[in-house]
């Protein structure tokens, strides 16, 4: 299949959001593997679970509120939430401060297990695990967290990866809009066929332009949809 040139990805980007100064300027920084490496699991588990709670609702909702989170939570002491029994959780889940939502707050302790069942499988942090998994593959890092989390499909995977400073593409609107229009996928968006041809877009995009995984994302979104600058 014959791809769409980065060159002229870059230019029709440039082109609709006011020059290649602008266009620079909104790009997303992916973070060093040293920092994801050193980053706390707890850092994770928060960031999955504000994704979880951003889903299907406000985020500045749920932003304004993460300072609770964090406080009845314990800051995401993952060893201190394996512990804590059910009826403290189901406590937990009405309380005022945060949002109540049962069925979400449960994700809590389900992923702190996934990430410290991670990290004795692996034998390393779940920082390492995360930053050392191949960049050609990272729909499959998407595919491991719906599997082994809770509520982790989907876009909310990877919106969290992309906060946290992994480098991913995102399948948004605009970005799914842009596979379809050119035929690169044709079934549904979470599909295991889409998100491999999704993949090997963006590698052969990388492998053109020498940019990152993330940087590719947004240049596509901006070159389709209705994000003109006027």
């Amino acid at each position: 299949m014959t791809y769409p040139d980065y060159d002229l990805l870059y230019d029709r980007a440039c082109a609709r959001k006011g020059g290649e100064a602008a266009v620079e300027g909104l790009l997303p920084q992916a973070a060093s593997q040293r920092h994801l490496e050193q980053l706390g699991s707890d850092r994770y588990l928060a960031e999955f679970t504000r994704k979880i709670f951003q889903s299907g609702f406000v985020w500045r909702v749920v932003d304004k509120k993460w300072k609770d989170f964090e406080h009845v939570f314990w800051q995401f002491d993952i060893e201190r939430l394996l512990m804590m029994p059910d009826d403290m959780m189901e406590r937990k889940a009405q309380d005022p401060a945060i949002i109540r939502n049962f069925s979400k707050i449960k994700t809590i302790r389900e992923n702190a297990m996934m990430i410290t069942d991670t990290e004795r499988r692996e034998e390393r942090s779940f920082g390492e695990f995360i930053s050392q998994w191949p960049k050609d593959d990272v729909v499959g890092l998407w595919r491991y967290l719906k599997k082994n989390g809770s509520r982790l499909g989907g876009n909310t995977g990877p919106y969290a990866l992309r906060t946290l400073g992994v480098d991913t593409f995102l399948l948004t609107q605009d970005v799914e809009g842009f596979l379809r229009n050119h035929d690169i996928i044709d079934s549904g968006i979470t599909s295991q066929r889409a998100l491999q041809s999704a993949q090997s877009f963006f590698n052969d995009l990388r492998e053109q332009s020498g940019r990152n995984l993330s940087e590719l994302s947004r240049i596509v979104s901006f070159g389709f949809g209705q994000n003109r600058v006027q």
